[in-house]
């Protein structure tokens, strides 16, 4: 007869006061941790980035700067995610989250861009969009939620808006979060099996799999006319959801020259193999 396997008991938990102790006690009893310190590994480095994202909110803060932080991606590859590891330390007075509903009648009638114009970032503000003006680049035209005309304006306006904030001093910096398809299927079955996540699941996210190919048809209509030399696309591949947050966060702490980052207890260089310029050349797994 095999001998049992090594296991846990209470006795160990209760005899550990630290991770590290813990860690001892899976070697010791030759139990496999390799999971455990990829998830103390983790938490450790995004202790140390969100540190410096404090330090960075207080020199944006103390210098009256203005940045916006636009999250976009298909359904499910993580956007909520990572603006909540993003904000979770910051000061509430000098930061915000922009998640904005269907617009109203009235917004209907006005010129597109200007219910996000006042959702921009005041002086000494960090505003985190989690999906923005480009829902008219890739989501409405998939949905059929605006006309072939509304479509092809946006297309031509964007740059010039953009530019326009540019030379006005307003820092954005756009993510596009990748995702497979195959992720994207398991999370979604992953959101209906969780009562406490089933309300991310919408009517729109059914499609995103039935309508996977139109959605990279605009995707890519959209990289090609809005990436410029002034507000570039950045794409995070975000089937590995921490490596993701982790390395989104390196890349905006790589962009400010801010007080204290030469002091930083992790690298701020993001890893150009998660992180990266759209390029048509660059291979893709969305």
């Amino acid at each position: 007869m095999s001998s049992p396997k090594p296991t846990l008991e209470a006795k160990d938990f209760l005899a550990s006061r630290s991770p590290q102790e813990l860690l001892s006690i899976l070697k010791e009893k030759e139990i496999p941790h390799q999971k455990v310190l990829d998830v103390l590994d983790y938490e450790k480095q995004l202790r140390y980035l969100q540190i410096e994202l404090v330090k960075l909110q207080q020199w944006v803060l103390k210098h009256n700067k203005r940045v916006a932080i636009v999250f976009e991606g298909r359904d499910a590859a993580g956007k909520g995610g990572n603006i909540r590891r993003f904000m979770e330390h910051l000061n509430p007075r000098s930061s915000r989250l922009v998640a904005l509903n269907v617009p109203t009648s009235v917004e209907k009638g006005q010129w597109y861009f200007q219910r996000y114009i006042k959702e921009l970032p005041n002086p000494g503000e960090i505003v985190f969009f989690d999906r923005s003006w480009y829902n008219r680049a890739v989501v409405e035209p998939v949905m059929g939620f605006c006309s072939d005309l509304e479509y092809k304006e946006f297309l031509l306006q964007v740059p010039e808006f953009e530019h326009m904030l540019y030379e006005d001093g307003l820092i954005i910096i756009k993510f596009w979060l990748s995702i497979s398809k195959e992720e994207q299927l398991k999370r979604f079955n992953a959101r209906n099996e969780n009562p406490l996540k089933r309300w991310k699941f919408s009517s729109v996210d059914k499609k995103g799999q039935v309508f996977w190919d139109t959605y990279t048809h605009y995707k890519e209509e959209m990289f090609s006319k809005t990436h410029t030399s002034y507000c570039p696309w950045m794409i995070i591949k975000t089937n590995r959801k921490k490596t993701a947050r982790l390395e989104a966060m390196r890349y905006v702490l790589s962009k400010f020259d801010y007080k204290g980052k030469n002091d930083a207890l992790t690298t701020l260089i993001p890893d150009p193999n998660v992180v990266m310029r759209y390029y048509r050349s660059t291979s893709k797994i969305d």
